[in-house]
């Protein structure tokens, strides 16, 4: 059994960057990340791959054929990605964002309130897990004692979609 030393401060001074999928057919994974999630896309290399991003970062998420065009999604029980998360940084995006899933007839599998943050879990064309979520503010994530006040409390649907204040529930 290998075993990592924990390390110190000045290492740890980092953030997981962008996300790179693997997917089955470049259009329809670019229909669901740009149309439904509004990403732009910055660079594309033919039917190959796709950078996207949100704002005026090179690219959050890169799309890619490589490997896998016409493949299929991995089965379940096995191991690999189970999602990676979009954090709005307002609760409003994120509704508006779930208002997009449902027009566009994307099944929304679970809505969670996690104490630190509210979350709506999809899967996209290809059923990678995508966590779209929007953190409450870190002031409000720890107790009195230091702990973490973060939970798995379903909540339901319309429940999320008529939330006004987010920092009440």
């Amino acid at each position: 059994m290998t075993t990592f030393a924990r390390p110190v401060e000045a290492e740890t001074a980092a953030r997981i960057g962008h996300v790179n999928l693997s997917v089955s057919d470049l259009e329809t994974a670019l229909d669901f990340y740009r149309g439904v999630l509004n990403m732009k896309l910055t660079k594309r290399i033919g039917s190959d791959a796709a950078f996207l991003a949100f704002d005026s970062y090179h690219h959050d998420l890169c799309l890619n054929t490589w490997h896998s065009r016409g493949g299929l999604p991995r089965p379940e029980g096995t191991t690999g990605l189970y999602h990676f998360a979009v954090t709005y940084l307002a609760f409003d995006a994120l509704q508006a964002a779930c208002q997009r899933m449902l027009a566009a007839n994307i099944d929304i599998d679970d809505v969670v309130d996690h104490g630190t943050s509210l979350s709506v879990y999809v899967r996209d064309p290809d059923q990678n897990g995508v966590e779209l979520n929007w953190d409450r503010p870190t002031e409000t994530w720890w107790s009195a004692d230091g702990s973490l006040r973060m939970g798995h409390r379903r909540i339901s649907l319309d429940q999320f979609l008529g939330i006004t204040d987010p920092l009440l529930n």
